[in-house]
């Protein structure tokens, strides 16, 4: 799946947030200066081309919807930058997360505990 820009992002947590909508209803959401009709409508068929959203017909307009769900969503951009950015290692990103952020050693543990009672309950 392709990536998306920041303000690609931005509208699909709209669709993410609030459900199906028609380009129109974008428009509420921002405060002036708004961006233009036609430069979200792009961004929206864009993101439709990208095999993020779909669209239903009604009338002579479209109502858009998310056919990628944010966790979907979240957890092949995480993939991705682990890819990019650390080798395809995990080890090596969350090492980096550790030290960047500080993480206490309590913390650690309590990750590791609620990792573990997560997977027993996958397994029960």
């Amino acid at each position: 799946m392709k990536r998306l820009t920041a303000k690609e992002e931005e509208i699909m947590n709209f669709f993410w947030d609030k459900g199906p909508l028609f380009v129109k209803e974008i428009l509420a959401f921002y405060t002036d200066p708004k961006p233009h009709f036609n430069t979200l409508s792009t961004i929206v068929r864009g993101l439709e081309e990208k095999g993020y959203l779909s669209h239903e017909a009604y009338g002579n307009t479209y109502r858009y919807y998310a056919v990628v769900s944010q966790k979907e969503f979240r957890e092949r951009t995480l993939k991705g930058v682990i890819s990019k950015y650390f080798d395809n290692s995990y080890l090596s990103a969350v090492s980096t997360l550790i030290k960047e952020e500080n993480i206490s050693v309590e913390e650690l543990k309590q990750l590791i505990r609620e990792v573990e009672q997560s997977k027993s309950n996958t397994q029960s």
